[in-house]
């Protein structure tokens, strides 16, 4: 990958950590709303839906989008729109009213993974692809990691509200924009290298194989929705927190350190992604991810912040890969719908994971549910696998 290529990777990366920095926003305040609101976790739960649904429904629509204006200025009304919402939060007075801003906030913020994933995709050949990618999930878990540990320095002294945290967001939302507008250039032509890998600019498209993956895709994204949305509540019962810091603060601070590991488990899968080997080993990671999850339905005490640590290194490694593969699999100058459908799927579906994590009551439920969807997730993977190798011997 040349210094140019790079430094656009790196750009539009930045853009990923941010939009995950707006999506984690939530569950960092989730239960100081339920406070100030005197709402169960229920109501919070379905807060985390109306938040997702958009940003899953919204990416087919965002990718059809960039596809016809360009990902550069999808890229800078996604910042724009985050940040206006924002600070519109930041005037909330009423739980209804932010139903609202959430729904708005995930429409916006659905515009990212679709424009962001497309541009990558164009401007890197399959060889450097999952370097790239890698990179664009370590950013992307950055941020992850970011959010909370964020509201874990606000939130130290017990004195900032959760409509202030979110004042604090418009800022990086405007500075990045103007970044982008004025500092990103978008090549919208093949790259002369593209036709490697079964990869060309042809109408041909491996549509059938595509379909699978998104469907393995979903259950991935209800796993990460039902997983995050709670997690610093899951964290506020793992008995480690020294008396004189404020919960708010430290079980943001320890969901931190767990999401970090994602940021570990990017990097160790850019490194090992490469084309002829991505089906297998996308069906080996998601089959890890149900010992963590098994562990954390079971967990007490301090064990649960090992659980839900673990869970963090394997559950990110999927990025790369799978994001990878749309790319073999769906024609060039129909990346960024691709990519839509792929994130209308996993982050609409994956919607649900919130509001089922909130009703299903025990943690052995709601952590024993994720555990069987990270096997059919993984079950899908390895059919992938197999239609491959069908395809090899047959070609």
């Amino acid at each position: 990958m040349n210094a140019t290529t790079f430094r656009l990777v790196i750009l539009i990366s930045m853009a990923h950590a941010l939009v995950h920095v707006f999506e984690l926003s939530l569950p960092s305040v989730e239960q100081m709303i339920g406070d100030d609101f005197d709402v169960a976790r229920e109501q919070t739960g379905v807060l985390g839906t109306v938040w997702r649904v958009p940003f899953g429904v919204g990416a087919f629509f965002a990718g059809w989008l960039a596809d016809r204006f360009g990902s550069k200025p999808m890229l800078v009304i996604y910042l724009l729109g985050c940040a206006a919402t924002s600070l519109l939060v930041w005037t909330c007075t009423s739980f209804d009213t932010l139903y609202v801003l959430m729904f708005a906030m995930g429409c916006f913020a659905s515009i990212y993974h679709p424009a962001g994933l497309a541009f990558i995709s164009r401007e890197t050949t399959p060889e450097t692809r999952g370097v790239a990618l890698g990179w664009h999930g370590i950013f992307g878990s950055i941020g992850i990691a970011g959010a909370p540990f964020v509201a874990a320095l606000v939130f130290w002294t017990g004195a900032v509200t959760w409509q202030q945290y979110y004042l604090l967001l418009v800022i990086p939302g405007l500075g990045l924009a103007a970044y982008l507008f004025f500092g990103l250039t978008e090549h919208r032509q093949p790259p002369v290298t593209s036709t490697a890998n079964n990869e060309t600019g042809a109408d041909e498209g491996r549509w059938g194989a595509y379909l699978i993956l998104v469907a393995g895709g979903a259950m991935a994204g209800f796993i990460y929705a039902g997983f995050m949305h709670f997690l610093p509540r899951y964290l506020n019962s793992a008995e480690l927190r020294p008396s004189f810091i404020e919960p708010a603060s430290f079980r943001n601070f320890l969901a931190a350190v767990v999401l970090i590991m994602g940021v570990l488990g990017q990097g160790i899968a850019g490194k090992f992604a490469r084309p002829g080997r991505l089906q297998i080993q996308l069906a080996l990671i998601m089959f890890t991810n149900i010992g963590p999850l098994l562990w954390m339905a079971v967990a007490t005490g301090p064990a649960r912040f090992a659980a839900a640590c673990l869970l963090g290194l394997v559950h990110f490694m999927t990025q790369p890969i799978y994001n990878s593969l749309i790319a073999q699999y769906v024609p060039f100058h129909r990346r960024s719908v691709g990519y839509g459908f792929s994130n209308m799927a996993c982050f609409g579906i994956g919607a649900l994971g919130p509001t089922y994590a909130g009703y299903a009551g025990s943690d052995f439920k709601v952590y024993g549910g994720l555990a069987i969807a990270a096997a059919a997730s993984g079950m899908m993977a390895l059919v992938l696998h197999f239609i491959g190798k069908r395809d090899s011997t047959n070609g």
